[in-house]
């Protein structure tokens, strides 16, 4: 009977995308953080001297999704303030942001990847498509049926022309 010896080496640090300062950052922009401390300084009893810290740090685009106050004068008008509103969601292929209507209804514009749901539409729309093509080719063959037939002179208009 044998016994497989396994060497014991200490936990190494591994690298992934996750543990990246751009990582750290995208997530505290995309999700925010909010400080919120009291800080009081006392001696015997006595409280000398108190802070009350308010602190968010947060994209534009996740303040406005959850309501937070901006700065008297900040012009809500902007082109860039209306596209922080729009909602946004992250491509599964990509991982990037886009917008969701975009996502769900097209394609990201990143990758290109595209929902079921896009597809299922672009499906419906070429069937849509198609069957408006058979009825313009049925309606344009009924029309020149028609339209050789009353081009044609019948044989009282000739006669009469000709006499």
């Amino acid at each position: 009977m044998s016994v497989a010896h396994t060497v014991n080496r200490p936990m190494e640090p591994e690298r992934n995308r996750e543990g990246t300062l751009l990582h750290v950052v995208e997530t505290l922009l995309d999700k925010g953080l909010v400080l919120n401390a009291d800080i009081m300084v006392s001696v015997a009893g006595v409280e000398l001297l108190g802070i009350r810290i308010r602190a968010a740090l947060a994209s534009f685009e996740t303040a406005a999704r959850y309501g937070l106050d901006f700065p008297a004068g900040t012009d809500r008008d902007t082109v860039a303030w209306q596209e922080a509103i729009e909602q946004k969601d992250t491509c599964p292929e990509c991982g990037k942001r886009a917008e969701l209507k975009q996502l769900m209804n097209e394609y990201c514009p990143w990758c290109g990847w595209q929902s079921a749901m896009a597809k299922q539409l672009a499906a419906d729309a070429a069937d849509r498509s198609e069957h408006a093509h058979a009825e313009l080719s049925a309606s344009r063959d009924e029309h020149d049926e028609t339209g050789a037939a009353a081009d044609r002179p019948d044989a009282a208009t000739t006669a009469q022309r000709d006499g």
